[in-house]
């Protein structure tokens, strides 16, 4: 008999719309000289795909179908948008230096024209993001391809240590310390459902967070739902290697298994089955999701931002449900 899907637990923060987040432009609204660029990358004339619909920037990104084939390509104004800009040649840089056998759509090509950073990328054929809410499969699918990139990442090749990758541990992880001793302009923009009385607990576990995390595995570090692409075979990849850093291998699984664990599914028991996490300590998962909690649910409270008008919803939601997760782990009601 055939188990029962999970049953997905309520969150008071809103969740994102699943492929509507992204403001992006379309093909008809690059400039010009941009458009041409692109087409003699791909041959000549395109057909344009819809934009992609997730993720919270703002740049051009769609698959593009021309003589040479599609391909996934993506456009910023470094002019008005020189953050994003930055984090395309940034991706193109790592991108480069991942190993061959990492199952990551690969680089074909950057440009640069007029202020504009273009990359062109291998189009995932039959590209679908994994279905919302999580299924037991696709997840499982997902588990096993984080196995194999960490296996491929544990020790980092020289191509990868010259892009210049930080250690996780230098994330700014001490929303709950700044809360507890008085300080964070921040507390009184925190969401009503957030419980004051666990600040303390929480600044407790979160000083802990640079020994629990410490590793020398690359990390992608930005492990979502919308960053994950199946093609028509099954096989899982992961997108957008926009900020890798250094650190502990299973630290990638903390934020996947936390919207899972939202979507029903039993995310300690699959993070203890991990290979990754083999030899992990229970208090070092606990130390990473209180700290993680605390960077989301601080990030959410900043102004937004009106070219990715769903990024601060999202990022408090994600810190709701990683504290949803530690405190059925802690037992806190």
């Amino acid at each position: 008999m055939p188990s029962m899907p999970p049953m997905p637990s309520s969150t008071l923060t809103p969740k994102p719309p699943a492929g509507s987040t992204a403001l992006r432009p379309g093909w008809l609204q690059l400039p010009a000289p941009v458009r041409s660029l692109i087409e003699r990358r791909l041959g000549g004339r395109v057909t344009a795909g819809p934009s992609a619909g997730d993720g919270f920037t703002p740049g051009f990104a769609a698959v593009l179908h021309g003589p040479k084939g599609p391909q996934f390509v993506k456009a910023a104004n470094g002019a008005s948008d020189p953050v994003i800009a930055d984090c395309y040649r940034r991706e193109a840089l790592i991108n480069r230096a991942l190993p061959a056998a990492v199952p990551a759509p690969r680089l074909r090509w950057l440009e640069e024209d007029d202020g504009w950073v273009v990359l062109g990328l291998d189009a995932v054929a039959g590209a679908r993001t994994p279905a919302d809410p999580w299924r037991p499969a696709e997840l499982a699918a997902v588990l096993d391809t984080c196995t194999a990139i960490a296996r491929e990442l544990e020790r980092p090749t020289g191509a990868l240590l010259d892009v210049g990758l930080r250690p996780v541990a230098e994330e700014s992880t001490d929303a709950w310390r700044d809360l507890a001793s008085g300080g964070g302009d921040w507390a009184d923009r925190l969401p009503g459902w957030f419980p004051r009385g666990l600040v303390d607990p929480l600044a407790e576990l979160e000083s802990g967070w640079a020994a629990a995390t410490a590793g020398h595995s690359v990390l992608h570090w930005d492990l979502r739902r919308d960053n994950v692409l199946f093609d028509g075979r099954g096989k899982a990849w992961v997108c957008d290697w926009n900020w890798p850093c250094l650190g502990a291998s299973w630290l990638d699984l903390t934020v996947l298994l936390a919207a899972a664990h939202a979507d029903g599914h039993d995310a300690s028991r699959l993070f203890a089955d991990h290979p990754t996490a083999r030899g992990v300590a229970p208090e070092q998962l606990d130390t990473a999701l209180a700290a993680l909690a605390g960077l989301f649910l601080r990030s959410g409270t900043q102004p937004p931002k009106p070219d990715s008008p769903e990024l601060r919803g999202h990022q408090t939601w994600c810190g709701e449900v990683v504290l949803n997760w530690l405190s059925e782990r802690r037992g806190w009601a």
